[in-house]
């Protein structure tokens, strides 16, 4: 495989008996009500006691920061407590360097580039421990060092902890391109806005229709997983005519399919929330093999709920209580990774709203 064991047996890298065993497991959890009331309390717990001081210290001191970076360390930090138990405490007003997250990062840019060059290669740099293979290798070692103390606390402490499987980079990412539509969409800022003016509470995420499908629609335009990759069991025809053979590396790309007037229609190069909505006022529902932000069929995400929990609490907090200006000049373009980052972040500066 070109693909790393970075991932082990992880449900993210196997499949057949084992990715059932993990789905099923993974369901459990998820479908556990005291995991959904956990989920919900750190999650805010980040928000009040990380997220707002961090924009009200940039807000009063008049600094330019990433949002992506913001938004990065949110993410990190919320799916470490969920998952280990043990809070980063990366997203603080110092903005601390944190080597976990920058090996998670050196890690996937080395799977990634895995799938470039053929294997033969990246085993023989891998044998003589030079290039990205040493990188890899240096990243492993801070992952597993980290994992390893947070299992000695964990015990020393006499607790245990629900752990659900989940990518910190794709909500992150999400969030980063939401703003940067925003940005460039004050029409849509706007209507947000109003519709969070109706909230009782910021609690009331479940309500937030226009929010919710703006959040689809820069999912459609920028899938924090931009491509995807499938293999055929057995022999089969595409609706296209295509003929697929075992084993055939199928590779589809949702950034593309995101902008192609034959699936979303004319109109797909607009940031327009209100494709999402229906006439009644309710979400409007497309097939997952139309929309493929969150997978398909049997291995559609389980997380997907989680997330748009997660992006609401973050926007609802954020638009009501601070503004943004994109920094003049600064270029936001796509990164080539395994996740649909921005390749120089994105710079601005914080308000409080009046």
């Amino acid at each position: 495989m070109k693909c790393s064991t970075f991932f082990g047996d992880g449900i993210f890298n196997v499949d057949s008996d084992l990715w059932k065993l993990h789905r099923k497991m993974a369901h459990t959890f998820i479908g556990e009500p005291k995991f959904h009331r956990f989920l919900h309390d750190k999650v805010w717990e980040k928000v009040e006691k990380g997220l707002i001081p961090v924009l009200d210290h940039a807000s009063k001191q008049g600094l330019v920061i990433d949002l992506q970076d913001l938004f990065y360390r949110f993410s990190l930090d919320t799916i470490c407590t969920l998952v280990t138990g043990c809070d980063l405490g990366s997203l603080s007003i110092d903005w601390p360097h944190v080597p976990f997250a920058n090996a998670l990062d050196d890690a996937e840019e080395v799977i990634l580039y895995r799938h470039f060059v053929p294997m033969s290669v990246w085993k023989f740099f891998r044998w003589l421990g030079v290039g990205n293979e040493k990188k890899y290798k240096k990243a492993w070692e801070i992952l597993d060092d980290f994992v390893y103390k947070c299992i000695t606390k964990k015990r020393e402490e006499k607790k245990t902890r629900i752990n659900e499987a989940s990518r910190r980079d794709t909500t992150s990412t999400a969030l980063s391109w939401f703003f940067y539509l925003l940005s460039k969409n004050p029409r849509v800022e706007s209507k947000i806005r109003d519709e969070l003016s109706t909230m009782e509470t910021i609690h009331d995420y479940h309500k937030l229709i226009y929010v919710h499908g703006a959040l689809c629609e820069a999912l459609r335009l920028y899938p924090p997983v931009a491509f995807e990759q499938k293999a055929s069991v057995e022999s089969d025809v595409l609706p296209s005519g295509h003929q697929v053979d075992p084993n055939m590396q199928i590779i589809f790309n949702m950034y593309a399919m995101g902008r192609m007037k034959a699936i979303w229609g004319d109109d797909c190069y607009e940031f327009k929330p209100e494709r999402w909505i229906s006439e009644r006022g309710n979400i409007r529902h497309e097939p997952s093999y139309k929309f493929l932000a969150f997978n398909a069929g049997p291995r559609t995400c389980l997380g997907k709920n989680m997330s748009f929990f997660q992006m609401k609490a973050v926007v609802a907090t954020i638009i009501k209580n601070y503004t943004f200006q994109a920094v003049e000049g600064h270029q936001v373009v796509p990164d080539i990774s395994l996740i649909l980052r921005m390749k120089h972040g994105f710079m601005v500066k914080v308000y409080h709203s009046p």
